[in-house]
């Protein structure tokens, strides 16, 4: 179930992170983090990608209050949406990148298709 993951922080914490790395991800179009924290941050990217989709009052409102900045927002309608109008889902991709060096962390990649 996606959404469930607490990621050792508390709940107000979590959603800024959250926040952030999707910022983070729509604006460059990559990342690198650990794999729990990718699929948390793939389950919120894809739905800011598929409310730019529909690209009507009520979602603009929803991505600019969910994304942090708001160039990263206005680039969600005019240029990531539009090319993904005849895809359903599956925005984005996770890759393995192994373990981190200092706690052995499972790391990953997570990037828009």
């Amino acid at each position: 179930m996606p959404g469930s993951r607490k990621l050792g922080r508390t709940s107000d914490h979590r959603k800024a992170m959250l926040r952030g790395m999707v910022t983070f991800l729509l604006e460059n179009g990559k990342i690198e983090t650990t794999v729990t924290r990718a699929k948390e941050v793939r389950a919120e990217a894809e739905k800011m990608i598929t409310l730019g989709k529909a690209n009507t009052l009520h979602t603009k409102r929803q991505v600019y209050s969910y994304i942090t900045k708001e160039d990263v927002a206005k680039k969600v309608f005019d240029e990531i949406a539009p090319k993904y109008a005849d895809r359903a889902s599956g925005y984005t991709r996770i890759y393995k990148i192994g373990p981190r060096r200092g706690d052995a962390a499972e790391m990953a990649i997570i990037e828009l298709v």
